[in-house]
């Protein structure tokens, strides 16, 4: 019966020594605030960039400031969002949605703050090699199309034709993306050519807020817009947050895979496990290659940490369409910058291992801790316990 016992007592110090990891100095955004910081304070919003957006405050400002400093983040959201709309068009703006319809006819007058946008977007088509690509609407607009008419009609679901997609591919040379500053004008080229800024767009619009907070002296903020984490300073009590990545397994019963430490920077993941649908039991999800034209098929999940939270949209999107040792050159090409992957089996593969050094660390203590008192336990029990082992061989399989 003792080491029925010890292996229970060994089970449970493994699960212990999990929970120590994961609880340790962990911050659940939006949750309980330990008694020695400020009350939390939250908004969210669910207009911008059809997801949800939170703002939340841990400096222990007033309801008044609060309400001035999300309220400028949510002014500040929407304005990025009527200029990247490329579905909608809005009244006394040109959107992309303008540009798009003005493609081969004519340059379209645009905000500053686009044409500082699409100067942005065509450095990170550079820096990436073409693999994040806000020309590639042509080619996304087919699979976007396809999931729309999926959800109206699952049974008749179906993918693009390899000859649409590659027609379609030849009309995403971002070099037919014409800026002229001077004029405050964008031109498209190619009739045929599309602007799709889905890749970057929440993520630069992200990191414009979290500057102009900053400009205004705000710290211990956390912007969570729609995923897309950007944190603004540290904890007041100069703790770091720590963020959990979510598990990109929908069929494991854990939701978190891992978690990271950080303070003052910005967190961004794209994944496979969110936006698909299933054609004959397959899944295709929305990162296109833009080699392939079909769903990356590198990784399950990819997290950037760096503090440009524009870049890290932008990095996340192009390493998920890369090998790891492409991903891994282009990482390294760049400075501050940090990488999580996750293959297609879940196990996580990054370039900084002190991600997982506190999980590894608690649990062998732990584990070693229990093997080193079980054996002791079990030598004690080979004199003390015969009597029960023929009780013993009767109940093992029953553990």
């Amino acid at each position: 019966m003792k080491k029925r016992f010890f292996i229970k007592m060994f089970s449970l110090l493994l699960l212990l020594s999990v929970s120590v990891a994961f609880a340790a100095g962990c911050t659940d955004i939006g949750g309980d605030t330990p008694v020695d910081e400020p009350k939390t304070k939250s908004r969210a919003y669910f207009e911008f960039f059809d997801t949800v957006s939170y703002v939340y405050s841990y400096s222990g400002d007033t309801d008044e400031e609060f309400e001035a400093n999300h309220t400028a983040v949510a002014d500040l959201l929407g304005k990025y969002h009527k200029l990247f709309d490329i579905y909608y068009g809005y009244s006394g703006i040109n959107n992309l949605s303008t540009v798009n319809a003005q493609a081969g006819k004519s340059p379209v007058k645009v905000d500053p703050l686009l044409i500082e946008f699409l100067l942005y977007a065509k450095y990170v088509y550079n820096l990436t090699g073409g693999k994040t690509n806000i020309a590639m609407g042509a080619v996304l607009k087919l699979w976007h199309d396809c999931r729309e008419d999926w959800a109206e009609d699952p049974e008749n679901a179906r993918i693009p034709d390899t000859a649409e997609l590659e027609e379609a591919s030849e009309h995403c040379d971002i070099n037919d993306l014409i800026i002229d500053e001077e004029a405050g004008t964008v031109y498209l080229a190619d009739p045929k050519m599309r602007l799709d800024v889905g890749a970057i767009g929440k993520g630069y619009a992200t990191e414009k807020a979290a500057q102009m907070l900053i400009a205004k002296g705000v710290s211990s903020y956390v912007l969570n817009i729609g995923g897309n984490i950007r944190v603004i300073g540290e904890k007041v009590t100069g703790d770091s947050w720590i963020v959990g990545i979510t598990n990109p397994d929908r069929k494991s019963d854990k939701g978190i895979i891992c978690e990271k430490e950080i303070k003052d920077t910005s967190m961004v993941t794209s994944g496979n496990y969110e936006r698909y649908y299933t054609v004959n039991g397959v899944n295709y999800h929305h990162i296109i290659d833009p080699d392939t034209l079909m769903p990356a098929e590198y990784f399950s999940s990819i997290t950037v940490i760096t503090e440009n939270s524009g870049l890290a949209d932008a990095l996340s999107t192009a390493l998920f369409c890369m090998s790891y040792e492409e991903g891994k050159a282009l990482v390294e090409s760049i400075d501050g910058v940090e990488v999580i992957w996750i293959d297609l089996k879940y196990n996580i593969v990054t370039d900084d291992n002190h991600v997982l050094i506190v999980i590894f660390a608690v649990t062998a203590l732990i584990v070693a801790f229990g093997i080193i008192w079980g054996s002791k336990f079990l030598n004690k029990s080979k004199v003390t316990d015969a009597d029960d082992e023929e009780t013993e061989k009767h109940d093992s399989s029953k553990e």
